[in-house]
């Protein structure tokens, strides 16, 4: 039987083994678990894939860099506030997954857990719908950026949470073909939806507000999706959870974490400057406004080239990084990454916009799969939500500077700017890829 989940820890006084709660050595509860695993995969498989299908399509149209972007510099006019709201964004999720770490870490179930975050992460979008609607002028825009810091906040606690899900109950092996399956078929749902979006609710002002109609659309998509995984998903117990632990007492094994896995450190640095490089991400389609007129049909064209990518790319980046680990999927990403964002620079005709916008939609994609799947290979099983966190974290750090930097550098350099020095970071963080991260499942098979 291929062998499923994360390594077990060598015992220590921080690790609560429960084979004495019936009886049973922890080998063999280890080897129930494995067969549990096995034995549930369809299920669970199927509940994961309808979450990332539909729960993963929403916060799709949210999170692309068109719509709210686009909205927030409709309502402000000012490249200064877009910045700002996405480090809002950014700034909610920073210290937020280390709580959510601290309080499922001991736990083992943690599907009600899941259940609450989710849903108020989904709580945002509607807020954002309903400011839309209700609000106009200033009162507005306060409200979209108040929402934003709220969404980044349960979204940073939602990401631990469900990746440890995904962890417990889908095995190394499978991961990447179920990301690429569900990110494929989520992201052609959700390229259409943006076009559909764009063309016949932004540009024809459905229901009095465009850009709300899309928002409360996106947060029904991702709440089915949540309800889907909620009923459908059977969770195991692990043999062993961490003790429960003060939340400024875990702060302390930050230090052991990296200092552990040097690997792991190089490949956090690798994150950091890979998310420094989103600092552009708001301002693609600013840019595009610059040579090409921004309509609602437009939006939706970009959109569909940006979130299509995922339909695309993610089979090719879930079943390579199966066949060959995600450290190939990472490097690739932040070439593609690198070279879309020079193509975007020189280009002024829709159809090579059209070609850019696929291409950075593409490389983010295949940027999230290895990021988020790398990180659940490195390490003991009973540090995952730990470390998860702290890359959450120090992904949040970064990301919460960068658009802010960016909307300053947009504001008074221009956009140029903001793209030359976002390249710098991606090929930074590309140039440490390759001579100092070596691939984790080689090392764990070793």
């Amino acid at each position: 039987m291929e062998k499923t989940t994360e390594e077990t820890p060598a015992v220590d006084e921080t690790v609560v083994i429960h084979a004495a709660e019936d009886g049973k050595s922890l080998a063999e509860r280890e080897a129930e678990y494995e067969s549990f695993v096995w034995a549930n995969l369809k299920r669970n498989y199927i509940a994961h894939y309808l979450h990332g299908m539909l729960g993963m399509t929403g916060f799709r149209l949210v999170n692309a860099p068109t719509f709210l972007p686009a909205y927030l510099f409709a309502i402000s006019g000012s490249s200064f506030i877009v910045g700002l709201g996405l480090a809002l964004q950014q700034v909610g999720g920073v210290l937020s997954p280390i709580f959510g770490a601290t309080q499922i870490e001991h736990r083992k179930r943690v599907m009600p857990a899941a259940v609450w975050m989710g849903g108020l992460a989904r709580v945002q979008i509607v807020g954002m719908a309903l400011a839309g609607w209700f609000l106009s002028g200033q009162p507005l825009v306060v409200a979209i950026l108040f929402f934003m810091f709220l969404f980044g906040l349960f979204m940073g606690t939602q990401r631990v949470v469900f990746s440890i899900l995904m962890a417990k109950v889908i095995p190394i092996s499978r991961r990447g073909r179920l990301q690429a399956w569900r990110n494929a078929t989520g992201g052609l749902i959700a390229a259409i939806l943006a076009w559909v979006a764009g063309k016949y609710f932004v540009e024809a002002d459905l229901f009095g507000n465009g850009y709300a109609t899309t928002f409360m659309f996106a947060a029904i998509l991702t709440t089915i999706g949540l309800w889907a995984l909620q009923f459908l998903m059977i969770e195991p117990e692990p043999p062993t959870t961490r003790a429960q632990t003060p939340f400024f007492e875990r702060l302390k094994d930050f230090p052991r974490l990296i200092s552990q896995d040097r690997g792991f450190m190089f490949f956090m640095i690798v994150q950091m400057l890979a998310i420094t490089g989103r600092m552009a991400t708001p301002f693609y389609i600013l840019y595009a406004a610059s040579t090409i007129e921004l309509t609602g049909a437009n939006i939706g064209l970009l959109s569909l080239a940006f979130l299509g990518a995922d339909t695309l790319a993610n089979l090719a980046w879930g079943y390579l990084g199966d066949k060959t680990g995600f450290r190939l999927v990472l490097l690739s990403s932040l070439v593609i990454w690198i070279a879309s964002t020079v193509l975007l620079m020189n280009v002024h005709e829709v159809s090579a916009i059209f070609i850019a916008f696929f291409g950075l939609g593409a490389a983010q994609s295949g940027y999230m799969m290895s990021a988020q799947t790398m990180i659940l290979e490195f390490g003991s099983r009973d540090d995952l939500p730990m470390r998860i966190a702290f890359s959450s974290t120090a992904e949040g750090i970064m990301a919460s500077a960068g658009p802010l930097v960016g909307g300053i550098m947009a504001a008074t350099l221009g956009y140029t700017s903001v793209f030359g020095t976002s390249i710098a970071f991606l090929a930074a963080g590309l140039l440490m890829l390759i001579f100092l991260v070596r691939e984790p499942r080689k090392d764990r098979a070793g």
